[in-house]
């Protein structure tokens, strides 16, 4: 059996984390330093790499709260990162010995937020199957609104009757990078009035993430004339385009302004792309979800897919001895 190496992250092994990230087969952009350290204050990071020898074959994007291990609360998914390479008994190996590990310094619980499986380019299963032999809980399963865009989706009478209001009303969709305009004219009040709430980050944030991930992280806006009506700010993965932000102002109901987003959007900007991920439409965190917002999104022929959150007593680590025979 080959005894894997487990290391805190530092700030020294910065260009290595990266490096590998870029290259892992169930990775995205927000698993860069550049991304996960902007909220550094906020979180205990506890990010593990993992070694063979001095290969390194796996990181873990995490933060410590006590005694639990979080996979990293400041993102919107993690889990275990592997290289391409690595085949089922190497995985189930590492999981072992990182679930040991942690026994071993007093972390009793791990807490991973899974990433969804269509953000990975291989499959990515091995440590959900994992979780299960090894007695996880499930915590939470969110159900995320998804159009595969290698398969045929058809929009709705409303949608297309939507998209047609915003073509009569002269509307305009620019890639630009007036995300301010966007988030203090129509995201920032729309979320106060409407839900009384605030983005996950503030605009200073996103400004900053923006000028570090140029190919990835892209504002689109919507104008009548010289004024701007909607907008989405687009995080963009190697096979994924998500729907990070989106919002439009009072009118959007009359001048069918998401719809024209929306619909231009999947017509004419992605199609090199395999996934465009709406996210979640969660009203609270008892799985209920805002009926009339995934009616919108199935519309354009998103379907749900589902993004699980599980936890697990490191102490298990004992119930994955001999699982292959």
């Amino acid at each position: 059996m080959v005894k894997y190496n487990f290391l805190k992250y530092s700030k020294e092994m910065y260009n290595v984390w990266n490096s590998f990230v870029i290259t892992a087969k169930n990775s995205t952009f927000l698993f860069q330093r550049d991304y996960m350290d902007y909220h550094s204050d906020r979180f205990d990071d506890y990010s593990i790499m993992v070694f063979d020898s001095n290969n390194l074959i796996a990181v873990l994007p995490a933060n410590l709260k006590g005694d639990k291990l979080y996979s990293h609360q400041g993102l919107t998914y993690g889990g275990l990162v592997f290289t391409k390479e690595l085949k089922f008994r190497i995985v189930s190996e590492i999981f072992k010995q990182l679930l040991a590990y942690l026994s071993d310094l007093k972390i009793e619980v791990l807490q991973l937020n899974l990433l969804p499986d269509f953000y990975s380019r291989y499959g990515n299963n091995e440590i959900e199957y994992l979780l299960f032999l090894s007695e996880a809980k499930l915590l939470d399963k969110r159900a995320l609104s998804v159009i595969n865009l290698k398969s045929s989706f058809i929009f709705s009478k409303n949608r297309l009757e939507g998209y047609k209001r915003g073509v009569k009303h002269g509307l305009l969709l620019r890639f630009d990078d007036k995300i301010e305009d966007f988030w203090k004219e129509i995201l920032l009040p729309n979320l106060e009035n409407k839900y009384q709430s605030k983005p996950v980050h503030t605009l200073e944030e996103i400004v900053s993430l923006k000028n570090k991930f140029p190919d990835n992280i892209i504002q689109v806006n919507i104008y009548r004339g010289k004024e701007i009506v909607a907008g989405t700010t687009l995080f963009i993965s190697k096979n994924v385009v998500k729907t990070q932000y989106i919002s439009g102002n009072s009118e959007n109901n009359s001048l069918g302004s998401l719809d024209y987003l929306i619909y231009k959007l999947l017509n004419d900007f992605f199609e090199e792309n395999y996934y465009f991920d709406f996210g979640t439409s969660s009203s609270n965190n008892k799985g209920q979800i805002n009926k009339g917002l995934y009616y919108w999104k199935e519309g354009f022929g998103a379907r749900t897919i589902t993004q699980d959150i599980y936890e697990v007593n490191t102490n298990n680590y004992k119930l994955l001895n001999n699982i292959l025979v």
